[in-house]
């Protein structure tokens, strides 16, 4: 009979909006782990020959796949994380949108030839780097994942993907179909938590490990890297600054950041984290905002975990002398619900404003003028995306050369056109993470020079 003591250990996972168990998911032991990585080794070999073209055609197939049990994602999504079924269902129509590009993109990635000798061939030609672990996040769990297994499969890698513990349903549904679409191996899925992927940062027959997470892992997984001597690509955790100019419609201005505070309850990569108001807009601006929070019907937060941390940054800014104008309160009942916050007064040394909330809270500082408050939205130790509002081309100007991040956007707090790819600075990763860049992320550079012999 099987004890306790030889069981394999099993992720539960609750429903975030009230608590019941939405299933468990066995943790990969250390020989799984193991041997996912040798398979995959083994495969990529073959799979390295294969006509990019055919390549592209397995992607195109493992995206019709994905669009087919889209309404199956959305409804996993949901249950694990909390998100919303239609904006779950957007996030997997997405992800099946990214198969697609890769699928054109991969064929086309091409090397150069370069001008030798005359009777010589001179060529940089792009290759596969090997095995790539992909270790995704459960915020947007099928989009995210898509772009690095679908950036990862088309050039040839054969990839290891590990899902969030947050969302292992989500991701080992979506790691089935798209594996279906390729040869045996090629793709496989862990599941696990940070054990699992500790493991698979130090196996040395790992090429490239991409990771989007929070910064704390990713600085891990660098350490791991620089033993092994894995590539890493690494999208961690952002403290995104929101500018608010004085020349501004205020109450457009807090649509704006309640827009990018509140959205998928503050759960996303590139949510509004603090906010600078220039001193003529201040008041009716915050007056704005805190409406808009009172109005706000979120979904809850990922887990009582979360929802404890993020709980922990609103009792230290109040703690500290901050002013409280919305929200902040744990709510009574199950789940892991917290309302939309707008705290007012902030300090620049309050956690709020220098750590990654990650929740729905709007911490607002007043500043005199632009200067003061781009140069305060340009402290820190991240450095992944700001937004700026303002009627000024100037200002416009100044702040998106002065700004230290990998994306600006001006009178937009989301938004750009599709392919837009950048590299996070800082605490918040390096490497690119989206558009055709990726795919010269996860391949490397041969040059080949060709001569005749003589005579």
């Amino acid at each position: 009979m099987t004890t306790l003591e030889t069981r394999t250990p099993v992720i539960e996972v609750h429903d975030p909006a009230d608590g019941r168990l939405v299933g468990t998911v066995p943790m990969a032991t250390p020989e799984e782990v193991d041997a996912a990585v040798g398979r995959a080794h083994a495969a990529q070999v073959a799979w390295a020959r294969t006509a990019p073209a055919a390549r592209g055609a397995a992607l195109r197939a493992a995206a019709a796949a994905v669009r087919e049990h889209a309404d199956e994602l959305a409804a996993l999504n949901e249950a694990e994380t909390g998100r919303p079924r239609a904006e779950a269902a957007d996030g997997v129509l997405a992800g099946a949108g990214t198969l697609e590009q890769y699928a054109e993109l991969g064929p086309v990635h091409r090397g150069r030839s370069l001008l030798g000798e005359h009777d010589a061939t001179d060529l940089m030609v792009p290759e596969p780097r090997g095995v790539v672990v992909a270790l995704t996040p459960w915020n947007d769990p099928v989009a995210v994942a898509c772009g690095l297994l679908g950036a990862a499969l088309v050039t040839g890698n054969a990839v290891v993907h590990k899902p969030s513990e947050r969302a292992p349903h989500t991701g080992a549904r979506l790691g089935e179909l798209v594996a279906a679409a390729h040869p045996e191996h090629v793709l496989s899925t862990v599941t696990g938590d940070g054990t699992v992927g500790a493991r698979l940062a130090a196996d040395d027959r790992v090429a490239v490990l991409a990771h989007v997470g929070s910064t704390a892992t990713g600085r891990a997984i660098a350490a791991a890297a620089a033993r092994t001597g894995a590539k890493t690509l690494l999208e961690n955790g952002g403290n995104d600054p929101l500018l608010v100019d004085g020349d501004v419609d205020p109450e457009w201005a807090a649509e704006q950041a309640a827009i990018g505070a509140f959205a998928n309850s503050g759960q996303i990569c590139v949510s509004v984290e603090r906010i600078y108001v220039h001193r003529a807009v201040a008041e009716p601006f915050l007056a704005a905002l805190a409406r808009r929070a009172r109005e706000s019907v979120l979904a809850p937060l990922v887990d009582e975990r979360h929802r404890s941390q993020v709980h922990a940054h609103v009792v230290d800014a109040v703690d500290r002398g901050a002013r409280l104008l919305a929200g902040g309160e744990v709510p009574e009942g199950p789940g892991a619900h917290y309302p939309a916050t707008v705290l007012a007064d902030c300090a620049q040394d309050m956690r709020v404003l220098t750590e990654e909330t990650f929740g729905p809270v709007a911490p607002v500082r007043v500043v005199h003028d632009f200067a003061e408050g781009l140069a305060e939205a340009a402290t820190g130790r991240y450095g992944l995306a700001a937004t700026v509002l303002t009627g000024s081309m100037a200002h416009a100007q100044r702040a998106w050369r002065e700004l230290p991040v990998g994306t600006v956007k001006v009178n937009a707090v989301f938004g750009g056109a599709p392919g837009g790819a950048a590299e996070p600075r800082g605490a918040s990763g390096h490497g690119f993470g989206f558009g055709p860049e990726l795919l010269d992320e996860l391949t490397t550079t041969k040059v080949v020079h060709l001569q005749p012999p003589p005579g």
